[in-house]
């Protein structure tokens, strides 16, 4: 079973993130589906692809992810990634600073039934985005 979830969350990253596939969005999560970000909780799969996912492809169009480590026990995965891109659009509300900004963080996912139904992440993309948004202030 861990090796199969594992499987699911390598899924997310890959063809979501790298391959940009929004419909595997919805293949991936339920309406109840949880994502505790760190600006609080993200519910099912449209509430994901307004609040995170959209926003961010905008602003960084060129956004790659790397899984750096994963590890999986029964229904749980914790997967540990990178990501860098360049800010070029106006995704995150204020004008692109074309800055390459890399991100890093860890996610801890519980999967059932083909699922992704809860997940924790704690990353370094808010400060990222302080960063770009007090940049994008200067330029104007």
């Amino acid at each position: 079973m861990a090796h199969e979830n594992i499987g699911i969350v390598r899924r997310w990253f890959e063809e979501i993130w790298n391959q940009r596939k929004p419909e595997v969005i919805d293949e991936l999560l339920v309406a109840e589906s949880t994502c505790y970000s760190d600006e609080g909780p993200i519910v099912g799969p449209q509430e994901f692809k307004d609040k995170q996912y959209y926003p961010l492809i905008a602003a960084f169009p060129d956004m790659r992810v790397k899984v750096e480590s994963v590890i999986g026990d029964g229904d749980q995965v914790a997967i540990r990634w990178s990501a860098v891109g360049t800010h070029t659009g106006d995704g995150l509300g204020f004008k692109e600073t074309h800055s390459q900004v890399a991100f890093n963080g860890m996610s801890w996912i519980h999967v059932r039934n083909g699922k992704m139904m809860e997940g924790w992440q704690v990353s370094n993309i808010t400060e990222a985005v302080r960063g770009l948004a007090a940049k994008a202030a200067t330029l104007e």
